[in-house]
């Protein structure tokens, strides 16, 4: 097999079993993303939008396409686990990989994190007599076990979740629109898409780096590209079709929103985060209202979080056995075929991380914040490492792909970070910081960055 070879040409044997299809990748690419994930932040991309969720949104696809266009490029290049962290260490250099690894874990691990306590609070809010704890362990346990057992159940489960995602996304659609023709919310307007009264490029930045929070996940189809049965080719096509398809859903879902939010200027200077659950019960009554937020809590607490898992569990695995992480997190099943240690890790993590953001009244703004930055760092180093592979080092002269693309998307990424929040900046440098300790500490220890199929210390391949 090509792929197989590929991976072979880098020096890795191919020990994550080959079964995934074209349509599993997507299915798992939506699950990642979450089709109804607006549902939980449509009330803070709402305000910060200045009413214009759509265009949060809209603008938010657009500069993701021209990310994942630049992962296809890459994903063919270096058909390996690892996502950007190969894509940077291989097409710039070792040690920019091991920067881009360590900011996009950032984003990877802190996901379960995250998803687990929004779906445990939201589920302890309708049973509050099971504490959040306990639904966080509860969650985790599960998705873990499940992970466990192979690729091939995970896939399997969701295909049946995501269906049950998108049979309530089209309820709340056709209650709703219905709700907008018998005269109910504000009727149908273009402002969600567009208001001259509240639009300045600082607004509709800002909203974006909110908003994007809903599509991280169509990356981590990359890591799959080991157990992939198409190779890189086919892990294009999904990253695409995935992105595509979640952008229309979450455009469609938001606009039908924002006609029926009771009270608009008020849901802008005050961000609500149940402004999604309001709208609905608007449309439909309170049984409407119950149903999307039951939805949410099992998205974000099973589905979401259960592929999440997978993708952090493989970056981890391809790290540790480039020597540049603890080398038990490269352990993989005999039987399942699985990075078992770093799936165990990452269970444990989030119910750390979870359990510790659950005692803070602003746990789940941290977390998100912390979430954005290091996604759009390391699509921004993405972006380069296109331009520094294929333009600058390999001559290529597909300028559009190779050069034009990724400049477009890397700057739309720029100035979304550059508008992001505050904190967020912050924090992220933090993390960046704590990234370069470590590789001085690889240095100092000799085990300076180096990638199988590399020269020590090569920038080529």
């Amino acid at each position: 097999m090509r792929a197989q070879q590929n991976i072979e040409q880098f020096g890795y044997r191919q020990e994550l079993r080959r079964g995934v299809g074209l349509a599993d990748l997507i299915f798992y690419g939506l699950a990642y993303m979450v089709p109804i994930a607006p549902f939980a932040i449509f009330g803070n991309v709402y305000s910060v939008s200045g009413g214009m969720p759509v265009l949060a949104y809209l603008v938010g696809m657009i500069a993701l396409l021209f990310t994942a266009a630049s992962y296809a490029e890459m994903v063919k290049a270096f058909p390996l686990s690892g996502s950007v962290y190969n894509y940077a260490g291989r097409g710039i250099a070792p040690p920019v990989g091991f920067l881009t690894g360590w900011m996009v874990l950032l984003d990877y691990i802190l996901v379960p994190c995250l998803l687990y306590l929004v779906a445990s609070i939201a589920m302890n809010a309708s049973v509050p007599a099971v504490p959040v704890w306990v639904w966080l362990v509860g969650f985790a346990a599960v998705n873990t076990a499940i992970n466990l057992r192979g690729i091939k159940m995970t896939v399997r489960l969701t295909r049946i979740l995501i269906t049950i995602e998108l049979a309530v996304l089209a309820l709340f659609l056709l209650v709703g629109i219905w709700a907008l023709l018998r005269g109910e919310g504000h009727g149908f307007s273009l402002s969600p898409l567009f208001n001259a009264g509240t639009f300045t490029w600082p607004v509709m930045f800002a909203s974006v780096s909110v908003a994007v929070l809903s599509f991280l996940g169509f990356d981590g189809i990359s890591m799959l590209v080991e157990e992939s049965t198409g190779g890189s080719a086919q892990v294009g096509r999904a990253m695409r079709v995935a992105l595509l398809l979640s952008g229309v859903l979450f455009i469609t879902q938001v606009w039908v929103a924002a006609l029926l939010v009771p009270d608009p200027a008020g849901l802008i200077e005050h961000p609500s985060d149940t402004a999604f659950y309001d709208a609905a019960a608007v449309a439909g009554g309170e049984w409407l209202r119950h149903v999307t937020t039951a939805a949410t809590a099992l998205s974000w607490g099973l589905v979401n979080t259960m592929v999440a898992q997978v993708s952090v569990s493989r970056l981890l695995y391809a790290m540790a056995r480039d020597r540049q992480l603890p080398s038990f997190l490269a352990k993989v099943s005999v039987r399942y075929s699985v990075p078992s240690n770093a799936i165990l890790l990452i269970c444990l993590l989030s119910i750390g991380v979870g359990l510790w953001s659950a005692g803070r009244e602003d746990g789940v703004a941290l977390l998100s914040s912390l979430i954005n930055m290091g996604a759009m760092v390391a699509f921004i180093v993405l972006h380069a490492s296109v331009i520094v592979h294929h333009a600058l080092r390999s001559g290529s002269g597909r300028l559009w792909a190779h050069l034009v693309s990724p400049l477009i998307g890397a700057g739309i990424l720029i100035f979304v970070v550059i508008n992001a929040n505050i904190m967020a900046q912050l924090l992220g440098l933090v993390w960046l910081g704590l990234g370069v300790l470590a590789l001085i500490t690889l240095y100092a220890l000799g085990r300076r960055p180096t990638l199988r199929g590399m020269p020590a210390g090569s920038d080529r391949r």
